[in-house]
């Protein structure tokens, strides 16, 4: 059923925006250095890699809305792993987009210190999105052996290239709880530039108890939230 659904949605995406499209508009400062960068990090096994359709939306409908922008829209690099039953092999699979979300972010501000950066994911990464702008991850006691392995958070200078964080669908704080994750928690810096997209009934984040998404959860790269937090995003580019 949810592979039906998404396929379905990736053929209603890439109708609309064919590809992760760049304009046409003169670079900002460096060469190579587009006006604004989108890093993504798609959801749990999403149609559409690297990106996903929700990313796909997303950063066409931002760019839609920064003409005579050039937006460029950079893949979070990791497996997205829906394999649950291995704990320790999906928490690593996790903190590599993690880390790999955060390195991108480094790089593009060490390199282009002109350009917005607009970080966003869905879902799962939504999670890895959230975890990347912590100002900390407080890794529970029964997993200590651990702590050594967990991101760091990003240099505070970091913080001012960073435009805008959007989130769709982060698994509720009873969700992280209810499966023994670290509380995640946007750092201080971030908050006021962060916002989070649920759909009233997706169980993955309205606070329900831990179990299968429903059909609601795949629906935000159709449902108008990617135009909203384009939207969002957009009144912070400066």
């Amino acid at each position: 059923m949810f592979k039906r659904i998404l396929l379905i949605l990736v053929a209603a995406v890439t109708a609309i925006t064919g590809a992760v499209a760049v304009s046409s508009a003169p670079a900002a400062a460096a060469p190579g250095c587009p006006s604004t960068e989108v890093v993504f990090a798609r959801g749990t096994a999403e149609a559409g890699a690297p990106l996903g359709v929700t990313g796909l939306s997303f950063s066409e409908a931002l760019k839609n809305r920064l003409p005579g922008k050039t937006v460029r829209t950079t893949a979070v690099n990791y497996p997205a792993s829906s394999n649950f039953s291995d704990r320790t092999a999906f928490v690593r699979n996790v903190v590599r987009g993690i880390d790999n979300a955060q390195a991108k972010i480094e790089s593009i501000a060490r390199r282009c210190p002109n350009t917005d950066i607009v970080l966003g994911g869905y879902s799962q990464g939504a999670v890895v999105a959230g975890y990347a702008v912590a100002d900390r991850i407080d890794i529970p006691a029964r997993y200590a052996q651990y702590r050594s392995q967990a991101p760091t958070p990003m240099p505070a200078s970091v913080a001012e290239h960073v435009s805008a964080v959007v989130l769709f669908a982060p698994p509720s704080n009873r969700w992280i709880r209810d499966v023994g994750a670290p509380p995640m928690r946007v750092g201080a810096a971030y908050r006021a530039k962060t916002v989070s997209y649920c759909i009233p009934g997706d169980t993955v984040c309205d606070g329900a108890p831990v179990g299968q998404p429903n059909a609601l959860h795949v629906l935000y790269s159709v449902n108008g939230m990617t135009i909203q937090g384009a939207d969002f995003a957009a009144r912070r580019i400066r």
